[in-house]
């Protein structure tokens, strides 16, 4: 069988910035260099992960740009491209086609909270400005207070071609159960929750769009692509030793704790948008405990 063309990891990268709130595109590219040494498949950018929701269009433009120059080719970068706004989603993906994106992420339209056919509807327009770029839906119904339905997204799946992938942050193996039961095979499903993939590709998805990989991209993309092989044993074992730190990652809100992992690494400064403020000090010591544990950073008590 051909290898779907977003089959594996693919990492939701934060975006690093200084301490005065500016893009620390320095840090970003070693983050970038890294997840590439570490086997990722492909790189997400301007996500939520990304703090998209108080970056610019310009600021979005600039990271996604950087992004593609970045990877070089090396591997692809999907551009995230949503908004509650559809003229706003149409013009930012028509954007990432002109830079050179490989695929769009575009999240459920949040706060207004439409109806099914206003959704669906959406992502018609959306799909249709990507021209032939790959467009990958994305339902995280925590984030904006509408789940996007098997139904839904498969009306979505089948009205729009180039619709080649969902991320599934919903939660609900029943749910994802439903789309994969009866998507067509150019779409792959996808887990939004790093502690889901490995179940959900267990039942016939094709891997994860990741927080976790942003800090552990090789150990995780070895777990996700053991268990597309098959190497349940494998996998198993990578899930139950890095189980901790992917539940830890949402002990605060997103990306909070990821940041501060990566800045612990010595990748990036702990430094977010306002709203969000730093991972507590308590959390602090869990997240850093729990990635010594898992062999992600040395021990500095023994």
């Amino acid at each position: 069988m051909e290898q779907h063309r977003f089959q594996g990891t693919g990492t939701a990268l934060v975006t690093p910035f200084h301490s005065d709130g500016s893009i620390d595109f320095t840090s970003l590219g070693r983050l970038i260099d890294f997840q590439i040494a570490g086997g990722v498949e492909y790189l997400v950018s301007c996500g939520s992960t990304g703090e998209s929701a108080t970056m610019t269009h310009e600021e979005d433009s600039a990271v996604i740009e950087f992004t593609i120059n970045r990877a070089a080719g090396r591997v692809p970068v999907v551009a995230g491209t949503g908004s509650n706004n559809t003229k706003e989603a149409v013009d930012y993906t028509k954007n990432a086609l002109r830079l050179g994106a490989s695929g769009v992420l575009v999240v459920t339209p949040y706060y207004n909270k439409p109806v099914p056919r206003g959704i669906i509807k959406h992502y018609q327009m959306v799909a249709e400005a990507a021209d032939t770029m790959p467009v990958i839906i994305y339902n995280v119904p925590g984030r904006t207070g509408t789940n996007m339905n098997a139904e839904t997204q498969l009306a979505i799946i089948e009205s729009c071609p180039n619709v080649l992938a969902t991320k599934e942050a919903s939660g609900n193996l029943d749910q994802m159960m439903e789309i994969l039961r009866s998507v067509p095979e150019r779409c792959a499903v996808l887990s939004g929750d790093d502690s889901l993939a490995l179940p959900l590709i267990a039942c016939g998805g094709k891997g994860v769009i990741s927080v976790f990989s942003n800090y552990a991209p090789e150990g995780f993309s070895t777990l996700v692509r053991a268990a597309l092989q098959g190497d349940m044993a494998t996998a198993r074992s990578l899930q139950y030793r890095f189980l901790e730190v992917m539940k830890l990652n949402f002990v605060e809100s997103n990306p909070i704790p990821v940041k501060a992992a990566l800045a612990m690494m010595g990748i990036i400064e702990n430094n977010l948008r306002m709203p969000l403020v730093p991972l507590a000090e308590s959390n602090s010591v869990l997240l850093r405990t729990a990635m010594q544990q898992a062999g992600l950073l040395p021990d500095t008590t023994q």
